[in-house]
């Protein structure tokens, strides 16, 4: 079965507003390295379309550090499943899941393969909600910003975690990796 895995850059505060997170080189090599781990991504709308618009080359419109490249290239590249009820359709290398959400990813993990890799907010509390996140990566920022979203704001349950790796960035972030203790 293949794991389903979580990661998102959050604040000390709590804030996982990607804009309120100073981006470097490091940290997008530590990304890349997270995708790697992937045969597909498992989005919702919203990060869906923040992550089309600044990665897909026919879309991309800003220009950014060439740093960001390999981001790019391996994010576009990437099979996608987009999770949406207000999308007839999806391009980019993407196809809409339909029906019961535990069912639709249940079936993906099913599948052969490396892994499944998950962002965002809203999709990865309901994946949680349904106990079908097999790791939760945290990037927490040294940063305080005094705002949301939030994590995991409304979960009905407790989830316990063990953590099982830990990698400290030369910009004073860390990245946390948990599985939950079952």
């Amino acid at each position: 079965m293949r794991p389903l895995r979580y990661s998102i850059n959050v604040t000390l505060d709590g804030c996982c507003d990607h804009r309120a997170m100073p981006a470097d080189e490091e940290l997008h090599r530590h990304a890349v390295e997270n995708l790697e781990r992937a045969d597909a991504l498992l989005f919702g709308r919203v990060i869906y379309q923040m992550m089309e618009a600044a990665f897909r080359p026919a879309a991309s419109t800003e220009p950014r550090p060439g740093w960001t490249d390999p981001f790019a290239r391996t994010i576009d590249a990437a099979k996608k499943y987009v999770v949406s009820s207000t999308l007839a359709q999806v391009e980019w290398n993407a196809q809409l899941l339909h029906g019961d959400l535990g069912t639709a990813v249940e079936q993906l993990k099913q599948q052969p393969g490396k892994g499944l890799f998950t962002g965002g907010v809203q999709l990865p509390m309901a994946l949680a909600q349904l106990g079908l996140i097999d790791e939760y990566e945290f990037v927490v920022h040294p940063r305080l910003v005094g705002h949301g979203p939030t994590l995991f704001a409304g979960l009905s349950k407790y989830v316990d975690l063990e953590l099982v790796d830990r990698v400290e960035f030369g910009s004073g972030a860390v990245a946390m990796r948990y599985v939950p203790r079952r």
